[in-house]
Formats: structure tokens, C-alpha cells, sequence
């Protein structure tokens, strides 16, 4: 039962980060980002091109991880994004067909692959990562069985979701944000530099993303399509929990997380997902607007 809760959470946790970032975007600056699935991606690449050819273990390649993808979600702001604000449908199709390119740059490496040159780590095969050696296997605590790598999983995801609530709710920064995803334009009259915020905000959860990318990569092979479902995921608890919402989205994070991970066990990985998705239909049905919003969809 122990193992199977530490499952659940560790799934949980996980989705946690992947939403943290889709909530806050979502809910800051109306853009539906199709592509940061693929930034979970570049953070699980990044870990092992960090092994490969740095020699940087786990813990080394979460802040290295964290700084690329934030610099790849301003990268995308900057360039496709912030020409579409407000245009919800376009966001979409726009950051859809950004996610298609990153898909392939991982899968023809950079490029190169045109120029016959390969770089060890990139590319259509699959990629594994390992995990230090202090979190592998199994341990007991007071005769609880308990799993360090998954043990953690939790710990960053408690650490970062701590930090997120700092940023939105202690800082200037987050005050800001927040008037954003009340009224954007009320926020701009302020004084508020809406276009500045909305770029480091992107940034920010995008680096979020990179964060889950790597800790996927340890208990899930790393290939170029990865990403294409996690996003989905991410976005089932940021429709679950309420848009604009962090504690809407922690909790919804909690609840998906457990149920995939108990029926997983039970049962098999497919049937999960096919329950996680009946839970979120009849979740929005009762709840369309989520379960703690303070925002429309």
C-alpha cells in the first residue's frame, strides 16, 4: 500500500510541475501552450546530454535543465507568442507547430544529420538516464518501506510549488502576475509592464517544465515524442483545478496522480489513463469552470 501511495504521489508530483507552469501562463496571458510538453522533452534531453558529454549526474542537470528551457520558453515568447495575444485559437495552433519543430530538431540532431554529422544522445532512438546511486533502490523508515528516488521527486516538487507561492503571493513580481490574470488591461493602465511580466512568467514555467522533463527521465525512457503526452496531462489538471488557481492545481495534481497510480497497480498503465479521463469528464461536467477558479476557460 506504502509503495503504491509513494507511486501515486511521485505521478502526482510530476504533473504538479508540469501544470504549475500551464496554470500560470495559461491564467497570466490566455495562451494555450501546445509546445510545453515539448519543453518537458528538452528537459529530459538535457539530462542526458549533460551525462553524456559533461559527465553532470541528476542533481547537477535539474538547475542546467531549469535555465535551458526557461531560455527556450522566452525564446518562444519573444518570437511566436507575443504576436498572438488574444487570439486564443491562433496561441494554439502557433505553439502546436513550434512543438512539431523542437520534435524534430531533437530527432535530426539540430540539424546536423543533413551534414552527416551525429551527436550521441539526440536523434529518433531512445535515451536512458540513471539515477545517482544514493537514490537507487529501496529503503525503510520506522519499518515503512520507502523509495529515495521517488521520496525525492516529492521533495523538489514540494520545494518548487513552495517557491511558486512565494513568487505569486510575497513579491512585487507576483502581485503583478496576478493582476495580469485578473485584468490585463486594467493591470497595463496601472503601469504595469504587461509584455515584460508575460515574458518572465513564460520563462518561469517553462523552466518548471524542464524540472519535470528531468525527473521523468529517470524512471521513463527519453525519446522526441514524450512530450506530446504529458501535455495533455498537464492540461487535464489545469482544467481540473481551475484556471489561474495554484492550490486548485496542486490538489487536482494530487487526485489525477493517485488514481492513475492506484489503478496502474491494480490494473495495467492503459486502463489508468482511460479512468483518469472519465474522472476529469465527470469533474468538468460538475464543475465546469474547476475546482477552485476564479477565472472563466
Amino acid at each position: 500500500m506504502t509503495e503504491t501511495l509513494f507511486i501515486g504521489l511521485s505521478l502526482g508530483s510530476i504533473l504538479l510541475l508540469i501544470a504549475l507552469g500551464l496554470t500560470i501562463t495559461y491564467g497570466a496571458m490566455g495562451v494555450i501552450n501546445m509546445a510545453h510538453g515539448e519543453l518537458v522533452m528538452i528537459g529530459a534531453y538535457t539530462t542526458v546530454l549533460a551525462s553524456l558529454h559533461l559527465g553532470l549526474n541528476m542533481f547537477f542537470a535539474l538547475p542546467l535543465a531549469f535555465v535551458v528551457t526557461a531560455a527556450v520558453g522566452l525564446a518562444i515568447e519573444r518570437v511566436v507568442v507575443r504576436r498572438l495575444y488574444g487570439r486564443i485559437i491562433d496561441t494554439l495552433l502557433a505553439t502546436w507547430g513550434v512543438a512539431i519543430v523542437l520534435q524534430q530538431l531533437v530527432r535530426l540532431d539540430l540539424g546536423l544529420t543533413f551534414f552527416g554529422i551525429d551527436i550521441p544522445g539526440l536523434g529518433p532512438g531512445l535515451q536512458n538516464v540513471s539515477i545517482p546511486r544514493v537514490l537507487a533502490g529501496s529503503g525503510s523508515v520506522f519499518g515503512i518501506p520507502i523509495q529515495p528516488y521517488r521520496t525525492f521527486i516529492l521533495g523538489v516538487t514540494i520545494l518548487l510549488t513552495a517557491l511558486t507561492w512565494f513568487l505569486l503571493y510575497r513579491t512585487s513580481l507576483g502581485s503583478q502576475v496576478r493582476a495580469i490574470m485578473r485584468n490585463p488591461q486594467m493591470a497595463a493602465a496601472c503601469g504595469i509592464d504587461v509584455r515584460r511580466i508575460s515574458a518572465i512568467t513564460f520563462a518561469y514555467g517553462s523552466g518548471l517544465a524542464g524540472v519535470a522533463g528531468v525527473l521523468l527521465a529517470g524512471f521513463r525512457t527519453v525519446q522526441p515524442a514524450m512530450g506530446a503526452t504529458v501535455v495533455v496531462d498537464g492540461f487535464f489538471v489545469v482544467v481540473v483545478g481551475g484556471v489561474g488557481s495554484l492550490l486548485g492545481t496542486v490538489l487536482s495534481a494530487g487526485l489525477l496522480g493517485q488514481i492513475n497510480g492506484i489503478v496502474a497497480v491494480l490494473t495495467n498503465d492503459i486502463l489508468a489513463r482511460a479512468v483518469v479521463f472519465g474522472v476529469v469528464i465527470l469533474l468538468i461536467l460538475w464543475k465546469p469552470r474547476g475546482l477552485f477558479a476564479f477565472k472563466g476557460r
